[in-house]
């Protein structure tokens, strides 16, 4: 079996990881890749050798898509898969959403014109939450002090441990076409996970603040304005997927045995403001193409 990604990066890297133990062979684009997005004939060459295909490149800064634009014709009729966003629910006043539920209202409408042309191709669409892992947590934000707890009465965030996209990627391998949330089973308020990451480390969570007081870009306090809970049920009831870190307790207990104690470790290389209130989104930085990081 050969998979071809569109965006190898965090999020596809670790499903690379699993298929090629289970002895599949990887190939892609991207940080993770070998071959050049804009090297037509490698990744034309690649795409007819591959017999499934995964995008997780999100929309460019013009609103479309660039794998569809670029190569959206050779893709044929195989197995494709797309890793989209929970955002294009948009907000949901803290209500629970599935796939049933309405998509292009939000603040991600590129997003969601890119989900439904996916959709029409024939592809597993996975939309995903805020993503965390190792490297990617609250423990990250801790150490290099950008960790905040906010005043947002009733705020709730859903999310999605590194680990389980890749499981529920590797579920929909087998599944029928169509959309699938891969969420946690506990959406929660967002300081809760970082006071259980710092009661994790042995630090002191930062102090509260109100939202209205933290000095957010206009892009930070986007993302607060969108309120949800994902529902998973799809998932699991269409393709028996469920995921290994249901709650943030486990996720984050998994991540703590990857990383040195806070106390004790030298601070990495900060992120800015905005990069580090969306790194678990979906569309969280921009990479030298000029398109939206993969995930």
């Amino acid at each position: 079996m050969r998979l071809f990604v569109f965006g190898l990066g965090y999020s596809a890297g670790v499903l690379a990881r699993h298929l090629r133990g289970d002895g599949w062979q990887v190939d892609g684009t991207g940080r993770g890749g070998a071959i050049a997005f804009d090297d037509r004939a490698a990744v034309h060459a690649a795409l007819a050798q591959a017999s499934h295909v995964l995008s997780s490149v999100p929309p460019g800064r013009d609103g479309r898509d660039p794998v569809l634009d670029a190569y959206g014709a050779a893709l044929g009729a195989r197995w494709i898969g797309y890793l989209s966003s929970t955002g294009v629910y948009g907000d949901c006043g803290g209500a629970f959403v599935d796939e049933t539920a309405p998509i292009g209202h939000g603040r991600r409408n590129a997003r969601s014109h890119a989900d439904a042309a996916w959709q029409a191709l024939g592809a597993r669409v996975f939309r995903l939450p805020g993503i965390y892992g190792p490297g990617r947590s609250a423990f990250d934000r801790l150490r290099d002090g950008t960790a905040r707890r906010l005043i947002a009465p009733g705020q709730v965030f859903s999310r999605i441990h590194v680990a389980d996209i890749a499981g529920g990627v590797i579920a929909g391998l087998a599944g029928p076409a169509g959309v699938y949330n891969l969420a946690d089973d506990e959406p929660c308020d967002a300081n809760a996970v970082i006071e259980e990451a710092a009661r994790l480390a042995g630090v002191a969570p930062p102090p509260l603040q109100p939202l209205a007081d933290a000095g957010l870009s206009p892009m930070a306090l986007a993302f607060y304005a969108e309120n949800r809970r994902v529902a998973n049920g799809k998932a699991k009831r269409v393709l028996g997927w469920r995921p290994r870190f249901p709650t943030y307790r486990e996720g984050l207990r998994d991540c703590s045995a990857t990383i040195s104690p806070i106390s004790d470790s030298a601070a990495p290389v900060r992120l800015n403001t905005d990069q580090r209130y969306c790194s678990n989104a979906v569309d969280s930085s921009i990479a030298t193409t000029g398109t939206s990081t993969p995930l």
